[in-house]
């Protein structure tokens, strides 16, 4: 059994997982939109990455690959 979450999460839903899990602290200034695109979603990852914590960077990197992994 692995401790790493196994990444099967579209970009949407790793989207909304940042709001809940860091929507407070990270994304205060970001509003939560119902259908995010791509590039909604890369906005949300970049303030992870510069206001989160290390969790916070690690869902970032998560939704980075998502996003590129889109075509």
């Amino acid at each position: 059994m692995s401790a790493e979450p196994v990444e099967t999460d579209d970009f949407a839903s790793l989207y909304r997982r940042a709001f809940t899990e860091f929507g407070a602290r990270a994304l205060w200034n970001k509003r939560l939109i119902e259908t995010p695109t791509k590039e909604d979603a890369l906005v949300v990852a970049r303030a992870l990455r510069i206001e989160g914590n290390r969790a916070a960077r690690e869902l970032a990197e998560q939704i980075e690959r998502a996003c590129h992994a889109t075509v």
